[in-house]
């Protein structure tokens, strides 16, 4: 099932504060990115973060779940309404994020 565009438009506004945040459309779902590092995604309607230290630490009650048959857990966030719980996520989230890789030529 894909996801509603309505759903990502609430959710990057809910990040307004945070520079830097974008997002990439992929087969029906949404990518998102703080500064060219992926953080996360909505998926079926439901925003998933990668779950490094910072994330768990601030979503002690997260329940793990798939992106879609096969993938790799994530974090499900449930509190998207608290603008400022979302911003400081993704800030403290930042620093542990891998790099982007590089596009290629």
């Amino acid at each position: 099932m894909a996801s509603d565009k309505a759903y990502l438009e609430f959710i990057l506004e809910q990040l307004s504060e945070v520079e830097g945040v974008s997002y990439r459309a992929m087969m029906g779902e949404y990518i998102l990115y703080c500064n060219g590092k992926i953080f996360g995604g909505i998926y079926d309607d439901r925003l998933l973060v990668k779950p490094v230290k910072s994330a768990v630490a601030l979503l002690p009650n997260a329940v793990f779940e798939q992106p879609y048959p096969g993938g790799r857990e994530m974090l499900l966030v449930d509190n998207v309404d608290d603008r400022a719980f979302l911003s400081r996520l993704v800030c403290a989230m930042y620093p542990e994020l891998p790099a982007g890789k590089p596009k290629r030529k």
